[in-house]
């Protein structure tokens, strides 16, 4: 999709400027981690003990709201996936895909409304077994990954059939993969924005961005979970580094790959391409299934440690009591069971790009928050940080 619409200049400069606001957030975090004991909450909680109840309910508010909406994303994401998948076609169209599920609105709403079930399900059972979930799920990506880079290796050129095309009277047009050819690099190059065939609107650097902004806010997933880890102080700041140095070239080396090896075309009308180019389709499939399934449980159990920190500092009186109660292992089921409804209520909104922009605003409103705080402790020489 970035390439697609960006082109590889633009796509390069999209990762350098998101990889540099969250680099920086990285470094807060990390001092934020390494100050001293760590609590449910993660940067909430030192931040809020470091400048006060006040400063620190805001940030945690935004905190949990962003991961709410997080959440939610992934969740239409993955819902669009298997639409794409296993969705019935506009009338008029075939295909050779499979196509057994209904589509529409409400359908889409009910089925991102099973796949929050199941994430609800694995977080209330509690943080070791969700540990253990993402854990597999992250053997299985990186072996999906594995899988794509290989592909554009050892697969020839070949024609992709593309949904919605025109002109031959079957409702589909072709798009090319190449392979590599300094020809399609050249017209990868710049940018291209067009309509994006998944809702219909004209994209732009901001639209696009936003939407590629959240392939990379997972970077807060491990010091939200900080009541749950042994040794937070050592295991937030290396873990997220390490994820971050991964992440950003696993991005970069991709956007190089495709440029080189994809018609501009085929980028811009079928983000599920790299099942027809892959060595076995379906693995492709599995790792989309995988990784929007991870990101979108990492965020239901974020929001919930958050709330859960704010309410055991009481800063909404009685309306936040609820959210205390844990399970007999410390899981606090309530504030998951409340995350979770919030997290159904943004399911409504439809389509993973229309909410794309409002998930990146409140997680770059989170990152500058936590940078100002730590800019803020470091020039007042806090006592406490």
């Amino acid at each position: 999709f970035v390439v697609g619409q960006a082109g590889l200049y633009q796509s390069l400069g999209m990762f350098v400027v998101a990889y540099f606001i969250i680099g920086m957030t990285v470094l807060s975090v990390c001092a934020i981690s390494t100050n001293g004991a760590l609590d449910a909450g993660g940067a909430y909680y030192m931040i809020s003990r470091a400048l006060g109840p006040e400063f620190g309910g805001s940030i945690g508010i935004m905190f949990f709201l962003a991961n709410v909406c997080g959440s939610a994303l992934y969740v239409l994401g993955l819902v669009e996936a298997v639409v794409d998948d296993f969705g019935a076609l506009a009338e008029g169209n075939a295909s050779s895909r499979v196509h057994i599920l209904p589509s529409g609105y409400w359908f889409e709403v009910l089925y991102g409304t099973v796949i929050l079930l199941l994430c609800l399900l694995v977080c209330l059972v509690g943080a070791d077994i969700y540990a253990k979930a993402t854990f597999l799920i992250f053997v299985i990506v990186m072996g999906v990954l594995a899988t794509v880079c290989l592909s554009f290796v050892v697969v020839g050129p070949r024609a992709v059939q593309l949904p919605g095309g025109e002109g031959n009277g079957t409702g589909f047009v072709n798009a090319s993969f190449t392979g590599f050819s300094l020809h399609t690099l050249r017209g990868n190059l710049e940018a291209g924005y067009t309509v994006d065939y998944t809702t219909g609107r004209m994209m732009s650097f901001t639209t696009v961005f936003a939407v590629m902004f959240n392939g990379c806010t997972g970077i807060m997933a491990g010091s939200n979970m900080s009541g749950d880890l042994k040794r937070p102080s050592y295991s937030i700041p290396r873990g997220t580094i390490i994820a971050v140095i991964f992440t950003y070239v696993v991005y970069n080396f991709l956007a190089v790959l495709l440029s080189c090896t994809c018609e501009r075309r085929l980028l811009q009308r079928d983000y599920g391409f790299l099942k027809d180019i892959n060595i076995w389709s379906p693995l492709v499939t599995i790792g989309v299934y995988c990784s929007t399934l991870s990101a979108a449980m990492s965020n239901l159990i974020g929001a919930s440690r958050i709330l859960y920190a704010l309410a055991k500092d009481d800063l909404f009186g009685k309306v936040l009591v609820p959210a205390k109660r844990t399970s007999s292992a410390g899981n606090p089921w309530v504030a998951v069971v409340f995350s979770w409804l919030l997290v159904q209520v943004v399911l409504f909104s439809g389509k993973l790009n229309t909410i794309a922009a409002v998930v990146t605003i409140f997680f770059l409103l989170v990152y500058a928050t936590v940078d100002l705080a730590c800019l803020a402790l470091e020039w007042a020489s806090a006592p406490n940080f």
